[in-house]
């Protein structure tokens, strides 16, 4: 990691545990913590740490805004930084300047689309928008008669129907009926829906990696406090084996989501290469997220199931990440046709040159 990167996570990680801490924040029910936490990260620049400074935001580099979602993840972050940084990347693309506040992005599924009606306005459906009833302004990838565009949005002229994923947080359904737009874009040439679904898959693996590196933090220290016939359960072998496969699950999905994070930052386009990475990190991230919570509930037992304890914070946010930007299952098929579509003979030169 660059000295810089080190800078910006650093920043991050200190405003995440002097303002997120998850035992502050589960037994807030009403929620206060939001604001000072979102003001010190505004302060910090980081929610438009992707948007370059000629269009409001901080200019920082994709290596840099990735490190924070990997100390997002691990502070198991229950506010749209992450949508707000993806938001402001998409609208920088077409060079929209980014406004003040928390922002959301649609599509976030890669099947739903919008539609550019011929009078400018914007109109279509978009579910499981991550943070809608939260988001001041939606920023959104629209396809019309002359390709597609990119436009900013007030989120207070569409309909949101309020949704809960499996961590709690908002994921809603957001309709446009002939939304007017603040200002769009046509986006670049070379620019499609894949391209922001994949960056936004790769945010959601380093966020799901970071939740599991805090899973498996809280497990071992919970393991060697734990104690059961006069021995800490840490000694026992099953528990041994448990807390031995949930390192693996987090190390092969920080494995996966950085190396992803690293072909994107230092790639100039979203070539096939970067497409095995992202979509891989997806489909591996996801499926240890699975694996790694069943592990995690099951060596703390009882308690870990209770709404006390933290560890469900970390647990169902990574379940339920898994679902944004294209799920596992739509990965794998996706994956399945880039390498059908290359032939037989360019699937091992592919994998080998990562």
């Amino acid at each position: 990691m660059a000295e810089s990167e080190n800078i910006v996570a650093e920043t991050a990680e200190k405003i995440f545990a002097d303002l997120a801490d998850a035992q502050t924040i589960n037994n807030d029910k009403k929620g206060a913590w939001k604001a000072p936490l979102w003001q010190a990260l505004t302060e910090a620049g980081l929610p438009l740490a992707w948007v370059p400074e000629d269009c409001g935001g901080s200019g920082a580099s994709l290596a840099e805004g990735f490190s924070v979602l990997s100390a997002a993840g691990r502070s198991a972050l229950a506010v749209p930084l992450a949508e707000t940084m993806l938001a402001g990347w998409l609208l920088a693309q077409a060079k929209i300047s980014s406004p003040d506040g928390e922002m959301t992005l649609i599509p976030a599924s890669p099947k739903d689309r919008i539609t550019l009606n011929a009078d400018g306005s914007l109109s279509g459906r978009a579910r499981g928008v991550p943070f809608g009833k939260a988001a001041k302004h939606i920023a959104v990838l629209a396809s019309g008669s002359g390709g597609l565009s990119i436009a900013l949005i007030e989120a207070g002229k569409c309909r949101i129907e309020a949704g809960l994923n499996l961590g709690g947080d908002h994921s809603d359904t957001v309709t446009l009926d002939k939304v007017q737009s603040i200002t769009i874009k046509p986006a670049p040439k070379d620019f499609d829906q894949s391209q922001l679904m994949l960056m936004g898959g790769v945010a959601r693996s380093l966020q799901i990696a970071g939740a599991l590196e805090s899973m498996l933090e809280i497990s071992v220290r919970y393991s060697n406090e734990r104690v059961a016939f006069e021995k800490k359960i840490s000694k026992f072998q099953a528990v041994q084996h448990n807390l031995a496969r949930l390192a693996g699950e987090s190390a092969a999905a920080l494995a996966a989501a950085t190396s992803a994070a690293d072909a994107i930052a230092n790639s100039t386009a979203f070539n096939d290469e970067v497409f095995l990475e992202a979509a891989s990190a997806k489909i591996r991230c996801s499926e240890a997220a699975e694996k790694g919570g069943a592990i995690a509930h099951q060596v703390h037992g009882a308690i870990g199931f209770t709404i006390e304890h933290i560890l469900h914070r970390y647990s169902l946010r990574a379940l339920a990440w898994r679902d944004d930007f294209g799920s596992e299952s739509f990965w794998a098929v996706e994956l399945g046709k880039l390498v059908a579509a290359r032939g037989a003979d360019e699937l091992w030169p592919l994998v080998a040159s990562r």
